[in-house]
């Protein structure tokens, strides 16, 4: 069975939701305690692809596995060409590829419009599956930020990790950048 990368639409919102809603009751890839309902969650996805962000999904035989979608990594404008990363699977798909493919298709994506850098904030030092992802895609890993937050009933370090696209800081930059709004 294939899975399919493909940029979200309205329809994936309800599994997007779910998918992000499990994660923050079950894991330490965001530091949220109290899942967003469907609104928000509409509301932060378009918030993503009115700067022109790519806001992608992986599905098979119509069901949405996981999402990821890259966002600006600060609002000032010397950070316009600088995304972050964020990539979530659901339940079902964790450890069958789902988070690598979409992870690809995201660098693709971002390269695709000419930016520069990309960082991952990891939660949790120990979440070998995320930091071996990133790594296994040239993410190389920049430093911890020991107990920056507290979740669990525990405190949770903060891993950064970032990959250069498109070459990185070795040239001038061919592409205007993010629109970034508010800055």
């Amino acid at each position: 069975m294939t899975v399919t990368i493909r940029p979200s639409t309205d329809a994936d919102l309800p599994a997007i939701t779910a998918i992000y809603g499990w994660n923050v009751l079950n894991g330490l890839g965001t530091f949220e305690e109290i899942p967003p309902d469907l609104t928000e969650m509409t509301r932060r996805r378009g918030g993503f692809l009115d700067k022109g962000m790519p806001y992608l999904v992986a599905e098979q035989d119509g069901v949405v596995l996981g999402y990821a979608y890259a966002g600006p990594f600060r609002l000032r404008a010397a950070y316009r060409y600088t995304v972050e990363d964020s990539v979530y699977v659901g339940p079902d798909a964790v450890g069958r590829g789902v988070g690598k493919g979409l992870l690809s298709a995201l660098i693709n994506a971002c390269e695709a419009q000419g930016l520069r850098q990309m960082c991952a904030v990891i939660g949790d030092s120990g979440n070998a599956a995320s930091i071996g992802l990133h790594a296994a895609l040239g993410f190389e890993q920049k430093g911890v930020f020991p107990a920056m937050g507290y979740k669990f009933d525990r405190w949770v370090d903060l891993v950064w990790m970032q990959r250069a696209l498109n070459g990185g800081g070795s040239r001038e930059p061919d592409a205007p950048g993010m629109a970034l709004s508010g800055v």
